[in-house]
């Protein structure tokens, strides 16, 4: 099997994208930061996120996702919302996208149709989603359990796709 880190510049880069930047890709980004660090990665990977609207550029991650991030152990102080573009290609190897909405938006702004092929759908990752079942859904407009389950989904494709990330044995 090809190792996808191996034939990428180093480090890697992978960025998560949602639509503003302060729930869905920075709880994932947060996650996917630590999965990578607690298996001895994170020297060998860059993890940002962003959205594809940008009215919440500069703003820090929702406070329900915040406390939520906080409540399970993780640090969401550092994050502040920026805002998906174009140059978003050059600077990422991958690009992991929460909802098709937000995927047809990255795929639009997509500079060639080879820097298309960087584009998934991050939960394509998670060892329980089917194929009709990709998106992570958008808790913003509910309460506190819809983080949660955003959480547990976001905690197991990290862990799936930090075992996809991790480079082969020599």
């Amino acid at each position: 099997m090809t190792d996808p880190v191996a034939a990428a510049a180093a480090p890697y880069r992978v960025t998560l994208v949602c639509l503003g930047n302060i729930c869905r890709s920075p709880m994932a980004h947060v996650v996917l930061e630590d999965r990578l660090e607690a298996a001895g990665l994170g020297d060998r990977f860059t993890v940002t996120s962003s959205g594809t609207g940008g009215w919440h550029t500069g703003d820090p991650m929702d406070p329900r996702a915040a406390a939520t991030l906080t409540e399970a152990g993780y640090d969401a102080s550092r994050h502040r919302a920026r805002k998906f573009s174009i140059d978003s290609y050059a600077e990422n190897d991958l690009i992991l996208v929460m909802d098709h909405s937000n995927e047809a938006d990255v795929l639009e702004l997509a500079p060639t149709v080879e820097e298309q092929q960087k584009v998934r759908m991050y939960r394509s990752f998670d060892p329980e989603a089917g194929p009709d079942d990709l998106e992570v859904p958008d808790p913003w407009f509910g309460d506190e359990g819809g983080f949660t389950r955003v959480l547990a989904m976001v905690e197991r494709t990290s862990d799936a796709l930090t075992e996809h990330l991790r480079p082969s044995a020599p």
